[in-house]
C-alpha cells in the first residue's frame, strides 16, 4: 500500500530541526520583551471578510493565495494569510485601547497561503510578527526597525541590507495615483493581466509586481516621494534621523511598496544575497488607517514579520549546536536487571536527569554502541552478577574510566555524579 504524503508547499518540521526553531524563537522572544512586547495568541480561522478589507481586495494574496471556504453556517472562512489583521481584530474587539492607548505585541506561528512553493517559501509557513499600535512618532517607526535589526544580529544572519521607502498617506497618494496612472496610459499592453486589471483599483500593485515585463515598464515610473506632503516629508526625514541615532545603514528604495493596501507612510524590508528573487527575510511598515478602516477609533500602527522557514534556510547555526544528548544510559542484561533499570531510568528522569536504556535485552557490546550513537555522557552497567553483589559498573563516556558503585541509594550516587560534573 502507498504511503500518503503531505500537501504540496506544507513541511514536516522534523525533531532534528525543532530545536533551532526552538532556539530562534527564544531569542525572538527575549529581543522582543527587551523591548516591551507581549504575546499574543489569535486563531488561524478568520472571517475571510477580516482579510478583504485589511489587505485589499486587488491584492494577489486575495484574488489567488487564500485558502478559503464556506463554513456549513454559509460563512466564508480563511486560513490567515498573515496576523496583523488578525491581531488588529483581537485588538478591537477586546477594547485593549481602553486599557493602555499603546498596545506592542506579537505573535509567532503558521500563516497559510497557496503560492508557488520555493526555497524558504512555503503553502504552510510561520512567522514572527511585532505590531506596535498607539504611536505616531517617527521615532516608534525607528524603534521597531532598531528591535528587528537587533534581532537578526542575535540569530547571527550576515548579508542583510534594510531598505525603507514611504508611501505617503490619505492626503498626498492621490497625487501620485493620478500621476502614476497618467504616465501606465498607453502602456497596458506591456503590462501582465493581473496588473491590467488592477490599474483602475490600485495603480500601485504594478510596483510589487515581479513580471519582468511590468517592471521595465516602471523602470521610470513617478516615485512616491516626489509627491510627499510636508507631513510626510518631515515625517521620512525624522524616522531616517532616528536610524541614524543607532547607526543602522539603510537604502531609501522609492520604488519599493509592500503587498497589502492597508501600508502608509513608513515602509521596510531586509534582504539577503542568499534566497534568489524572492529575498525578503523581513517587512513591515506603518498602517496608520488600518484600525479605523476595521471598525475601531483611529488609532495609528506600525508592525513588521519575520518569515522563519526563509529565516532558518540562511541561518549559519548548525543544527549539530542543538543535539540533545542523555546525560546517562543503563545497559541491562537478564530479566532483573532490566526490572531495576527501568525502574531507575525513570526515577532519574523525573529528578531532571536525561536517562535512557535500552529494552531490547541486546548483548552488552550492542548496548555501549547505542550509547556512543546517542553521546551519553555516563553509562551504568547492570547485569545478573552486579545484581547478586550489589553493584554496578558506572562509566565516564568522554574520560574512558569506569569505577564501580554499590546499588544502595543508587540514584543519589548518581545524582550527585551527573549534576556535579
Amino acid at each position: 500500500m502507498e504511503i500518503i504524503t503531505a500537501v504540496r508547499g506544507f513541511k514536516d518540521i522534523l525533531p532534528t530541526e525543532t530545536a533551532k526553531w526552538q532556539y530562534i524563537e527564544k531569542i525572538a522572544r527575549e529581543v522582543l520583551a527587551n523591548f516591551g512586547f507581549r504575546e499574543i495568541r489569535v486563531p488561524i480561522l478568520e472571517k475571510t471578510e477580516l482579510f478583504k478589507r485589511s489587505i485589499g481586495e486587488s491584492t494577489d494574496i486575495v484574488e489567488k493565495e487564500m485558502y478559503t471556504f464556506l463554513d456549513r453556517g454559509d460563512e466564508y472562512l480563511t486560513l490567515r494569510p498573515e496576523a496583523t489583521a488578525s491581531i488588529v481584530r483581537a485588538y478591537l474587539e477586546h477594547a485593549m485601547y481602553a486599557q493602555d492607548p499603546v498596545a506592542r505585541l506579537f505573535t509567532i506561528g503558521p500563516m497559510f497561503r497557496r503560492e508557488r512553493p520555493q526555497r524558504g517559501r512555503y503553502r504552510q509557513f510561520h512567522q514572527i510578527n511585532a505590531e506596535l499600535l498607539g504611536l505616531t512618532d517617527p521615532r516608534a517607526d525607528a524603534e521597531v526597525i532598531l528591535m528587528l535589526m537587533q534581532f537578526l544580529m542575535r540569530v547571527e544572519i550576515s548579508d542583510l541590507h534594510l531598505m525603507i521607502n514611504s508611501l505617503g498617506c490619505i492626503e498626498c497618494r492621490p497625487a501620485f495615483r493620478k500621476a502614476l496612472s497618467d504616465f501606465l496610459a498607453g502602456k497596458e499592453e506591456h503590462l501582465c493581466k493581473d496588473c491590467q486589471r488592477r490599474l483602475s483599483m490600485n495603480p500601485l500593485r504594478v510596483f510589487d509586481c515581479k513580471t519582468i515585463s511590468c517592471i521595465e515598464v516602471i523602470d521610470h515610473a513617478p516615485q512616491i516621494l516626489h509627491f510627499l506632503c510636508p507631513g510626510c516629508m518631515d515625517h521620512f526625514t525624522r524616522v531616517k534621523e532616528a536610524l541614524g541615532i543607532f547607526a543602522i545603514a539603510f537604502e531609501v528604495n522609492p520604488k519599493m511598496v509592500r503587498g497589502l493596501d492597508y501600508y502608509a507612510k513608513t515602509t521596510f524590508e531586509v534582504v539577503t544575497e542568499h534566497l534568489g528573487a524572492q529575498n525578503a527575510v523581513a517587512g513591515g511598515g506603518r498602517y496608520d488607517g488600518l484600525v479605523k478602516d476595521l471598525g475601531g477609533p483611529d488609532i495609528p500602527g506600525i508592525g513588521f514579520a519575520i518569515g522563519l522557514e526563509r529565516l532558518i534556510s540562511i541561518s549559519p547555526i548548525m543544527d549539530e549546536r542543538f543535539l540533545i544528548s542523555p546525560q546517562l544510559f543503563i545497559a541491562a542484561l537478564g530479566d532483573k536487571a532490566q526490572k531495576l533499570a527501568f525502574s531507575v531510568c525513570n526515577r532519574l528522569r523525573t529528578t531532571g536527569i536525561k536517562t535512557e536504556m535500552d529494552y531490547s535485552g541486546k548483548s552488552l557490546k550492542s548496548q555501549m554502541k547505542r550509547a556512543d550513537k546517542l553521546s551519553a555522557r555516563y553509562a551504568l552497567i547492570l547485569g545478573e552478577r552486579e545484581i547478586l553483589e550489589n553493584k554496578a559498573e558506572f562509566r565516564d563516556m568522554q574520560k574512558g574510566t569506569q569505577e564501580t558503585i554499590g546499588l544502595d541509594d543508587l540514584e543519589n550516587t548518581i545524582t550527585k555524579i551527573v549534576k556535579g560534573s
